[in-house]
């Protein structure tokens, strides 16, 4: 099967099938509906590189997200990747597994693989590899990192608003030994949430009760943190994570020692993922709506790659408690 036997079928040229195929606006709807379903009717796919070649873009996009096991990840990557499907474009996933070198990986295959774009999703981004995406012309949204320009946005996610109000619910409920399990110190999104617990300790008097140990921002590194947290003099009353599986790693833990959770410590998670509802008791957290990040990076994107005159750069994405079983007054 072959474009020939398309324009025949549609009874039009094989540029007018061409143009059909790239979404060209020089081709009239009724033309185009019905090159669309001589299409449909001899079941064509319409060669990709020579698609690329003739629109200049490959109508591909790149998103690059830290943990594919976090189910913060997926969500965010179906909620993207709809966007996409609705428009006819492809989505690549590069997942960096928090690490510097695939993350340069990631980058290397966006640019060989000839990308419209990428939304990189993760905060461990060093700027100097991802020079490599904004030195070639490729639009990029970044999270958190990245600096504003001709090619390139910025989503910034409003984390200390979250570590703030779970610091107050927990403060309101007369704890005031609340302890803090961080994720990798490389990510500027887990310092953030560290400061905020500091400051928040700070505004309300409790500085000499700091109490941090360092997670992974997975289910084990949570449990390791907690089970260290639980051998000091005087174990905290209330923990909150750095996010939802540093959190559910510590209720484990917390069981495991023969206490339970909000009667003895209650716990707090940041990211609100599926499974934070599940849990026994169901698990206060904090919210990140990964609908809301991946509809903003994806129309942020597009702006870019449609050069539209003044674009939109700077977006915010808000936090927010969400009260469950898990926090209780002491």
């Amino acid at each position: 099967m072959n474009i020939k036997e398309v324009a025949k079928r549609a009874k039009v040229s094989t540029a007018t099938v061409s143009r059909t195929i790239n979404d060209s606006e020089k081709v009239k709807p009724g033309t185009a509906a019905r090159v669309r379903k001589a299409i449909e009717e001899l079941n064509f796919y319409p060669n990709t590189h020579a698609r690329t070649l003739v629109s200049g873009r490959s109508r591909m996009l790149g998103l690059i997200i830290s943990d594919i096991t976090n189910p913060f990840f997926p969500e965010l990557v179906k909620s993207f990747e709809d966007q996409a499907v609705e428009r006819g474009q492809e989505v690549i996933i590069g997942n960096t597994d928090y690490n510097p070198k695939r993350m340069a990986g990631c980058i290397r295959r966006m640019v060989e693989r000839k990308v419209d774009g990428v939304a990189i999703m993760t905060s461990e981004a060093d700027p100097a590899l991802v020079t490599e995406l904004t030195r070639r012309n490729i639009p990029t949204v970044f999270m958190d990192t990245g600096k504003t320009g001709l090619h390139s946005a910025n989503i910034r996610i409003d984390y200390a608003q979250g570590i703030h109000e779970a610091m107050q619910h927990l403060y309101s409920l007369n704890h005031r030994r609340i302890a803090f399990i961080a994720g990798p110190m490389n990510l500027e999104s887990a310092r953030t949430r560290r400061d905020a617990y500091l400051s928040g300790l700070k505004s309300r008097g409790l500085s000499d009760q700091s109490m941090i140990e360092k997670g992974d921002h997975r289910i084990e590194g949570g449990a390791m943190a907690m089970r260290s947290l639980l051998k000091l003099p005087q174990p905290p009353t209330a923990v909150i994570a750095s996010n939802d599986l540093t959190a559910i790693g510590a209720l484990g833990a917390i069981l495991d020692a023969g206490l339970r959770v909000p009667e003895d410590i209650s716990l707090i998670g940041f990211d609100d993922i599926s499974f934070a509802h599940l849990t026994q008791p169901p698990l206060t957290t904090v919210i990140l709506s990964r609908t809301q990040l991946a509809v903003t990076a994806f129309a942020a994107l597009e702006a870019l790659i449609r050069k539209e005159d003044n674009p939109h750069l700077d977006y915010s994405i808000p936090t927010h408690l969400v009260m469950r079983g898990s926090t209780r007054a002491i």
